[in-house]
């Protein structure tokens, strides 16, 4: 009797032991949810950015504070009502500690509220609305704004000889701001904008919008298309003779992608944009980064969206270590304002105020450089914050 009374004992024992080392077993994970087009035709960006986030994690370990950290990758296929879904899901049944990703503003706004009511944060590594962060106290952004990069190309274009422009630029968010904000910065510095043009985001059609610039007969035309779109617009811009037509190509970065750049042939020789970020940067950080990705990614190139997903990695393993592991999202947030680091892209800084980036933004000119085309830095800007949040 006494040896039942035992073993029924150890038996009680052993199931507590096991009941209580459960939720010890799940606390000492925590679990990243990314959201990103992996399909579909911005599926470039949602494979740059789990690259990069991925190389993060070989190269820096997978245990923050003695946490385990476990990436869960969705697929929102661009469509904003499956990125809200996918979000739901990821924090309701999978728990997650952060939110992170979103290749395009309307898959993150659609976010936004999720995160507000979750108390989760939310790192925006590719959508780059200016608005974004204000949508909840929640979101940090680890790549950059189109004011924010547009602010290069806008003051060097009028400095070169480059005085009337017509702007064609994707209908939506980012383009609008990429639009607004060329504008501003070209005609205070004197430029004057002649024609302003928006394509539809969807099935895009340049050809008609071209023609127009090419009758306009202006010194260049201002572009901002999403990124992996731009091959396509460099094609009808060859088509339509806007090049021989002696009508510049300038705009931000997005239109001579580094994902997609040697693809687009001579035509974009010579084509002037400003970014955060090139393959072609000369720092040690990136000299790194681009031999990483490539090793690990057969050959693949990154990008400036890559960087976003890489840094915004960064931000995400720093807040555990300064919390000691803690998920709670106030204090996570708290503990990514005013993160210093040094990146791929140069010296960088997550402004406490705004939770946006504090970056250099690099003027580069396309140059073909041991047999491939590369945006090539010989200018830059250093420590532009967000222009849209200066008061």
């Amino acid at each position: 009797m006494n040896k039942k009374r035992y073993l029924l004992k150890m038996t009680v024992a052993m199931v507590l032991a096991g009941a209580s080392a459960l939720p010890v077993q799940a606390q000492d994970v925590v679990k990243i949810g990314l959201i990103l087009p992996m399909t579909g035709p911005f599926a470039s960006t949602g494979r740059q950015v789990e690259a990069a986030a991925r190389l993060y994690m070989a190269q820096h370990g997978t245990t923050v504070a003695g946490k385990k950290i476990e990436l869960i990758v969705k697929d929102d296929t661009n469509v904003a009502d499956m990125t809200k879904r996918l979000a739901q899901e990821l924090v309701v049944n999978d728990k997650v500690a952060v939110l992170a990703g979103f290749g395009l503003t309307p898959l993150a706004l659609s976010t936004a509220p999720i995160a507000t009511q979750a108390k989760v944060p939310m790192v925006v590594m590719a959508a780059a609305t200016a608005m974004i962060t204000e949508q909840s106290p929640y979101i940090v952004r680890s790549g950059f704004t189109l004011p924010q990069v547009t602010l290069g190309i806008g003051k060097w274009a009028p400095q070169n000889g480059i005085k009337r422009v017509v702007t064609l630029v994707s209908d939506y968010g980012p383009g609008i701001d990429a639009q607004n904000s060329f504008k501003k910065v070209f005609t205070e510095s004197g430029g004057e904008v002649v024609q302003e043009l928006r394509v539809p985001v969807r099935n895009p059609d340049f050809a008609p919008f071209l023609q127009r610039v090419r009758d306009a007969k202006p010194d260049a035309v201002f572009v901002f298309v999403p990124s992996g779109v731009g091959s396509v617009f460099m094609k009808q811009f060859a088509e339509r003779g806007l090049d021989k037509a002696g009508i510049k190509l300038i705009g931000t970065g997005d239109v001579t992608d580094d994902d997609i750049l040697n693809d687009m042939g001579n035509v974009a020789l010579g084509v002037v944009t400003s970014m955060h970020y090139s393959a072609a940067l000369d720092n040690p950080a990136n000299k790194s980064y681009v031999a990483g990705m490539a090793k690990a990614n057969n050959g693949l190139r990154p990008n400036f969206h890559s960087v976003g997903g890489y840094d915004g990695m960064h931000l995400i393993y720093k807040a555990l270590e300064a919390t000691k592991g803690d998920t709670n999202g106030d204090k996570l947030v708290a503990a990514m304002k005013g993160l210093k680091w040094d990146s791929p892209r140069g010296p960088v800084m997550l402004d406490p105020e705004t939770r946006e980036m504090v970056q250099n933004v690099y003027i580069t000119k396309v140059e073909r450089v041991n047999g491939g085309l590369y945006n090539v830095p010989f200018d830059k800007i250093e420590a532009v914050k967000d222009p849209a949040k200066i008061k």
